[in-house]
């Protein structure tokens, strides 16, 4: 059985996109720092790694459990979810017109074998006036997310370019979370079959 380790409605549909239907919700209640002695990969492959551990331990033996954190860097200092609508528009005026870049942290453990990485997409803002902020903070979306935006929803038209992986920005790197399950033996080539 795979499980996923986080409560994000983003994951769930991303896995479902995968083609996997069958997996299990188990977030954890581990809430770790983003360590400022590491580098921002290192430090949410590390909050990644915690959680999945953290989720492993109620797991059965032939289940393969999946964690990520996302985080946005803006001049290598993290933005996780705003606290506030305040909060809010103050991470949105510090993205206008400037480039950042979005990390996801993801480990994948399976039958005792810890894998892990880190995936970096460049993302730009377009430059935001204070009514597009205000604008966008009071449609609610911006709260629940880390760096105060989704891309995949109205947080998109904010966007001027990105440089890496889409899926990436929305949550969990799709292509390298495959490759991840293939090696923990989990196949979404083939709707999940042992390899």
């Amino acid at each position: 059985m795979i499980i996923l380790a986080s409560a994000s409605p983003r994951r769930r549909e991303l896995l479902r996109n995968m083609g996997i239907d069958d997996f299990l919700i188990r977030p954890t209640d581990r809430e770790e720092p983003c360590d400022p002695s590491l580098s921002p990969g290192q430090a949410v492959e590390k909050i990644a790694l915690g959680k999945c551990r953290a989720a492993a331990l109620s797991a059965s033996a032939g289940d393969i459990v999946i964690a990520a954190d996302t985080l946005v860097f803006l001049d290598g200092k993290p933005l996780g979810k705003p606290r506030d609508s305040r909060d809010a528009a103050r991470m949105l005026s510090a993205l206008s017109g400037r480039e950042h870049h979005v990390i996801t942290g993801m480990a994948v453990i399976s039958q005792g074998t810890e894998q892990s990485c880190a995936v970096s997409t460049a993302v730009r803002f377009l430059p935001l006036t204070e009514a597009q902020i205000d604008w966008y903070v009071s449609t609610g979306e911006p709260l629940d997310k880390a760096g105060a935006y989704g891309i995949q929803g109205l947080g998109g038209m904010l966007i001027d370019s990105i440089d890496g992986d889409y899926y990436n920005v929305v949550g969990l790197p799709v292509a390298r979370l495959a490759g991840m399950l293939s090696r923990a033996g989990y196949d979404v080539f083939s709707k999940g079959e042992q390899i």
